[in-house]
């Protein structure tokens, strides 16, 4: 535990400040259990290459809400498909939750037309209309008395966003829940608290992203739960561009069942220190579950992943994708763990994870682990660590290409793979767009 007093009094009298509430036996119990164990330090095996210090030390204060002018521009700004600073990408047709510092923006979300039985809005809101829907899932899945930045999000769980799909809708539109943090002179801290519950042979896809803006530090500690039910379908994508100085930590926590289907695709671009934990549970036999991620640093920047699949059940399948691009001083950790339990025969699960490296003070971490305790099973691992070919630049080179425009193509390329995987045009513009702005400024094609 990081020995800070001060911190934790911080929280304490934050955690005092708040209304009683539905929930607030299980706050209580989630807040006594943050206090008792305290934040990560990096003599536990899974924090030893990221430290949290500067995420303790951070004087924040509860968000507040931001002017409305400021609001719409970082809606706009963040919104898939800016037709007026960028007309030739394609606009992003959805339902959209927009949450503004943590609170739920109204003004700025829109509905599009959903099967009948589906609920999209804020936590507040639907709990209010159809607790019943809510509360058997709601704080479930994630467990938080081994994960402090989880008991610290269930402490304060009080907003967030709520998706439940009933028994055979399919919601043909992506829904975009859209985080947005306009911070200022004194850091802010969020905890947003998101549910999407899928209901039998029901098929969604969700886009999940947060931003914000370089004016100041500022706290976003996420939580989210995903209940796949039997034959679901679930395509998640989460999209992190925090400003510059911001800290993020998520936690995404997966349930499947039966035949289920969830895809899930993490970016991480932005901010200066970025953790991200997913724990994925095959509860179902034949369930199937797909991890892709991208995580780019430069210049400071840290980025750590922490993936964990769970195979519980017989035939399960799983497949894990994960690269990374480290420039300048930036530092990357990948810790992706695969477990198939004895009754989980069958299990066919493969895991891959590629880190490059563009400059010598760059350095990535990586740790792919099996923990097999089946005798018939079909499992793979791998991880890499390199920089760019010498032979592909010369190539490139002696076609007139100058050693700066070489090393950006063959960077594009190596992101390339994973960005074809992305199944909604408009993510994968913007997702190109800004791929082509950071790592090609100068390249003319």
């Amino acid at each position: 535990m990081i020995g800070l007093s001060a911190e934790r009094d911080l929280y304490a009298s934050q955690f005092a400040a708040l209304a009683p509430g539905r929930f607030h036996s299980l706050r209580k119990a989630a807040f006594e259990r943050f206090v008792e164990v305290g934040f990560p330090h990096t003599d536990q095996e899974e924090w030893r290459f990221t430290d949290v210090t500067p995420i303790a030390r951070l004087a924040t204060r509860p968000a507040r809400a931001a002017a409305a002018r400021e609001v719409s521009a970082l809606v706009a700004r963040f919104n898939f498909g800016d037709v007026q600073n960028f007309p030739h990408c394609p606009v992003l047709h959805c339902s959209r939750l927009v949450f503004v510092n943590g609170r739920f923006a109204p003004e700025h979300s829109v509905t599009q037309k959903l099967p009948p039985g589906t609920r999209i809005g804020s936590l507040e809101a639907i709990l209010a209309e159809a607790p019943e829907l809510v509360e058997p899932h709601l704080a479930r899945h994630a467990e938080f008395r081994d994960q402090p930045f989880v008991a610290l999000n269930t402490a304060f769980m009080e907003e967030g966003a709520v998706i439940l799909v009933p028994k055979g809708a399919v919601v043909e539109d992506p829904i975009h829940v859209l985080f947005v943090t306009s911070s200022d002179e004194a850091p802010l801290v969020s905890h947003p608290r998101n549910l999407f519950v899928l209901g039998e042979s029901s098929h969604v896809r969700i886009v999940e992203s947060y931003a914000g803006t370089d004016a100041g530090a500022y706290f976003t500690n996420a939580v989210t739960e995903i209940v796949a039910g039997e034959n679901a379908v679930v395509d998640h994508y989460r999209l992190q561009r925090e400003g510059e100085r911001a800290f993020h930590v998520s936690t995404l926590q997966v349930e499947q069942s039966r035949s289920s289907t969830v895809d899930t695709f993490g970016i991480s671009l932005g901010g200066a220190l970025t953790r991200n934990d997913v724990n994925v549970r095959l509860n179902g036999e034949g369930a199937c579950s797909s991890l892709n991620g991208l995580y780019v640093g430069g210049g400071a920047q840290h980025v750590d992943n922490h993936t964990v699949i769970d195979h519980r059940k017989p035939h399960g399948t799983s497949r894990e994708y994960y690269k990374g691009i480290l420039d300048q001083k930036a530092r990357g950790v990948f810790n992706g763990r695969i477990i198939v339990r004895p009754d989980a025969q069958k299990t066919d699960a493969q895991q891959t994870n590629k880190n490059l490296l563009l400059s010598k003070e760059a350095l990535a971490n990586t740790n792919p682990q099996l923990e097999i305790r089946a005798d018939d099973v079909k499992c793979a691992h791998g991880a890499t660590i390199g920089q760019l070919d010498a032979d592909a630049i010369f190539y490139l080179r002696a076609r007139g290409l100058d050693l700066e425009a070489a090393r950006r193509v063959l960077t594009y390329a190596f992101v390339a793979d994973v960005q074809n995987r992305i199944r909604i045009e408009p993510i994968r513009a913007e997702l190109e767009r800004i791929m082509f702005e950071r790592l090609a400024p100068r390249l003319k094609i």
